[in-house]
């Protein structure tokens, strides 16, 4: 007799699948409450302050990097604005270019004064304008005619002048080299291009003598006969063209003014 095999019916379990999409959902309804409660809290001045920021960066043909440097604590204000940025010291560019021009001024005051206690008015010239201190030193006063070797009593010069400067030492030098119009073909010099650059770097490597200088601030520059300050149809013209200058340069100038003097300086010249 065969035995009937009983098939115990298993309970079956409720299908709980959508339990994950559905905490999904919930999350993600959460983050989107919590970014709505956010945003309804935001600071509005800030969120204005940042909108104007933009604005400034596509008016002025400011990238939005350089747009950045303009915002600052409190206040927000295009360059057009008027308003006086602060450095991170604390001032102000004006407050910045007046401390700047005392500083040239009380540098070109002991640099005159030199000039007249050692009789040298008549090879050395001072001028300070809106971009730079200028120093003009004759060639006759540094070399021999023809040369770019600094006379050896033309070294205590160069020394004196770079004691004077080194309490300046963060701005940057530039020396230049001039010649006057009459060409010169030697092994050492094939024109005044190379004599003007070799008289300004052998200047300057007496002023780097001094080491409270930063080399990285110091360049040189030699013009050759094509910057000259007057005519070469006479001798006492072409004294004047034949000159080693030295600037230092200004590090708050106002580039408007600078142009103008720059514009200015060239009608002059033609």
């Amino acid at each position: 007799m065969s035995k009937k095999h009983r098939h115990e019916h298993h309970e079956e379990h409720a299908d709980e699948s959508w339990l994950l999409p559905y905490s999904d959902l919930m999350t993600l309804l959460l983050a989107l409450f919590i970014v709505l409660y956010a945003v309804s809290s935001v600071n509005t001045s800030k969120l204005e302050q940042l909108s104007k920021a933009f604005k400034s960066a596509f008016s002025d043909g400011l990238s939005i990097f350089e747009a950045s440097t303009i915002v600052q604590t409190g206040d927000v204000q295009s360059p057009k604005d008027g308003i006086k940025h602060l450095s991170p010291e604390g001032k102000s560019k004006a407050q910045l270019q007046q401390e700047e021009q005392q500083n040239l001024e009380k540098l070109q005051q002991q640099l005159q004064q030199y000039i007249k206690k050692n009789g040298l008015s008549s090879q050395l010239d001072t001028q300070l304008n809106q971009s730079e201190l200028l120093i003009t030193i004759r060639d006759n006063a540094l070399f021999e005619p023809a040369s770019a070797a600094v006379k050896p009593e033309a070294r205590k010069l160069a020394v004196a002048i770079g004691q004077m400067l080194q309490q300046y030492n963060d701005y940057e030098v530039m020396v230049t080299g001039h010649t006057d119009n009459l060409p010169i073909n030697t092994v050492e010099f094939p024109s005044n291009w190379e004599l003007s650059s070799k008289r300004a770097i052998n200047f300057m490597k007496i002023l780097l003598e001094n080491k409270a200088f930063d080399p990285r601030r110091f360049g040189s520059i030699g013009y050759g006969e094509y910057r000259p300050v007057e005519s070469n149809n006479t001798d006492a013209g072409r004294a004047k063209n034949r000159r080693v200058e030295v600037s230092i340069l200004r590090k708050y100038s106002d580039a408007s003014t600078d142009k103008s003097a720059a514009d200015s300086g060239a009608a002059n010249s033609q």
